[in-house]
């Protein structure tokens, strides 16, 4: 009895394993009709057996748009496609980019196939296939392809050539790629050479035939057909490069209008600002606009007021309180120090610069800022952004049209992605690094600064030079690398000359040259200074009304030295034992120089440390009160794939 149950299931489970057919290509037939001037129409006849494992919906064909030429460089060739059919009737299809050609999907994604039997039959167009000899023109041909996921019962072919010719040679191939098998025959009649497999082909192995004909069977491509075919493989390159000679060409001819710095002017030491310029301005100017989101230049504007005596300044470390004297404003004050001075005149009361007041602060600063902006925007440098916004749109749309008309597969796009985001990387690091370098003031401060720009550009290059360098060398091996340079040399040009564009105006660059020399005289050697002729001697007065000009200018440590050092001289007398200034209270501990240079090179710091935080989004990535709630996928950016 046992015996008779198990074998009756071992009947039910072979029955079951026979009744579940294998999905397989049981015919692949192709018939390649060549023409005279050499293009030719294949009809590729494919019937498969679908069991609803891998094929639900239908089959896709994948088919190389590019090939070798001679040179061993990277050509593409023409393909239309001309119908799909499936069992007799016209079927849907659509098409993907793949790797240097096409994928062709047969079906609908709301259509699942029945099982069983189906015969596709896919007719296309191709051009460039034929290759010519001295003693020969001959077509080879890969009937199949290597690359199919399943087995292929039987495939033939039939070539059809021109009227007149008859095939001179055949050769076939089977077997994965590069393999020589020779399981096949084939046979020519008249102008018709057929082709068939003599054993089934695994997964990954293909049919490539070869048929030789006399030379001048097939016409040669004219010479405005080559030109065009040059265009066609070079477009990309083409586009590239030209986009980067028009955008270099519109940036110089705007530079060389707008851009030009005017010339030097003779830079001699001065010890007042160029035409009476408050510090503020030789800020605003020095900085080309303002530095450190004008707040160095407010410090030494408010530093200004208490020198003239309209304010006096205690320091209390983690605050600065500003308190309006009695003096009369009998004067017109520049633009921003009358606004500082109004703020402290109607708050009634002392101004207090920290955490607490920060509100205020902020609010001062940018009233502050825009005072200045009114007064002097234009006047003495032009940032030219309009040139500069011609020059990134002319930038966009060479790169839109590469990127349209290029003829750029998914891999030729991200090699082309990858440089580009690299050189844009190394572009915004060195040339922001490059300006924070000028800015420093110190020489621990410029040594810190070439240390990270070591740091960080090690990791870079550890990080990103592997693939920066297998980017490029893909970009070699596939003909890319003149697009390359393209896309890299216009982001280059773009970022370089963000910062070139703006120029000084006549006046500015004289102001500047003024600027100069009054920096020169704040940091000179005692010696030199008294060598000068007509230079003023060293005074109290002298000091203070020339250190919010050296606040400005980020000198006031040097200025405040030298100051130190005269009041050790003999020559200070009594100024030495009584001198503090009335404008100013605060810690007495310490030199001089450093209680003096230190509170007003720091003042800036104390103005942004007194800021609020910036806001925070209300949107909470958790669930709870505020009615949000996180989930997967959420926040900025996103994305996915799924397959056929």
């Amino acid at each position: 009895m046992v015996a008779r149950i198990a074998a009756a299931l071992f009947l039910l489970l072979a029955m079951a394993g026979a009744g579940r057919a294998e999905e397989v290509i049981s015919a692949f037939h192709a018939d390649i009709d060549v023409a005279r001037d050499g293009e030719i129409t294949v009809t590729e006849t494919i019937t498969v057996n679908a069991e609803g494992d891998r094929i639900r919906r239908g089959i896709y064909r994948d088919f190389p748009l590019t090939f070798v030429d001679a040179g061993g460089r990277t050509r593409k060739v023409d393909f239309e496609i001309l119908g799909v059919r499936r069992d007799g009737a016209e079927e849907p299809y659509h098409t993907e980019s793949a790797a240097s050609g096409i994928r062709i999907y047969f079906g609908s994604a709301d259509v699942t196939l029945r099982p069983g039997r189906h015969v596709y039959a896919l007719t296309y167009r191709t051009s460039r296939q034929i290759r010519y000899f001295d003693t020969h023109d001959e077509l080879f041909w890969n009937v199949t392809g290597t690359e199919w996921a399943f087995p292929i019962v039987a495939v033939s072919a039939a070539v059809t050539l021109p009227a007149g010719v008859e095939p001179q040679e055949l050769t076939y191939f089977t077997g994965a790629y590069g393999d020589t098998g020779k399981n096949a025959r084939a046979s020519a009649s008249g102008n018709r050479a057929e082709f068939v497999t003599t054993r089934r082909l695994a997964p990954h192995q293909g049919l490539t035939i070869g048929v030789m004909m006399p030379a001048g069977s097939i016409g040669p491509p004219s010479a405005t057909q080559e030109r065009l075919w040059f265009l066609q493989d070079n477009a990309g390159a083409l586009i590239g490069i030209g986009g980067l000679v028009l955008v270099a060409l519109y940036y110089l001819r705007a530079w060389s209008r707008v851009g030009r710095d005017p010339p030097r002017g003779v830079m001699v030491p001065r010890w007042d600002a160029p035409d009476g310029a408050s510090p503020a301005l030789v800020n605003y100017i020095d900085n080309r606009g303002f530095g450190g989101a004008g707040w160095t230049a407010l410090s030494a504007a408010l530093l200004n007021l208490a020198v003239k005596g309209f304010v006096t300044l205690d320091d209390l470390k983690n605050a600065i309180v500003v308190t309006r004297t009695d003096k009369p404003l009998d004067e017109k004050l520049p633009a921003g120090e009358g606004v500082l001075l109004k703020a402290v005149e109607a708050a009634g009361e002392p101004f207090a610069i920290d955490k607490a007041n920060g509100k205020e602060v902020q609010s001062l600063g940018n009233r502050f800022r825009n005072a200045m902006e009114a007064e002097h925007r234009g006047k003495y440098y032009r940032a030219n952004w309009g040139y500069v916004a011609g020059g990134i749109a002319l930038s966009a749309i060479c790169l839109l049209a590469l990127l349209v008309f290029g003829r750029l597969d998914e891999e030729g796009i991200a090699l082309v992605i990858i440089p580009a985001a690299a050189s844009f990387f190394v572009s915004v690091f060195a040339t922001t690094f490059g300006k924070s370098l000028r800015a420093t003031r110190s020489l621990s401060q410029r040594i810190m600064a070439v240390l990270m720009i070591a740091f960080f550009g090690f990791v870079f290059l550890t990080v990103f030079g592997a693939v920066f360098v297998g980017a490029v060398a893909s970009g070699v091996r596939d003909g890319l690398l003149p697009i390359l340079s393209g896309v890299g040399g216009i982001l280059l040009l773009n970022l370089l000359f963000f910062f070139l564009m703006g120029a000084p105006t006549p006046i500015g660059r004289k102001m500047m040259d003024g600027i100069e020399g009054l920096r020169q005289y704040l940091t000179l050697a005692e010696k030199e200074r008294m060598n000068m002729a007509g230079a003023p001697e060293m005074s109290p007065r002298h000091y203070e009304t020339l250190l919010p000009y050296a606040v400005a200018l980020g000198v006031e440590k040097p200025w405040s030295q030298t100051f130190e050092r005269w009041l050790a001289t003999a020559a200070a007398g009594a100024a030495a034992t009584s001198y503090q200034p009335a404008w100013y209270g605060g810690d007495s501990a310490g030199s001089f120089a450093d209680r003096m240079g230190g509170f007003a090179g720091s003042m800036a710091d104390t103005l942004t440390a007194s800021l609020p935080p910036p806001p925070k989004s209300t949107s909470s990535g958790f669930s709870g009160s505020s009615g949000g709630g996180g989930f997967s996928g959420g926040g900025g950016g996103g994305g996915g794939g799924g397959g056929w």
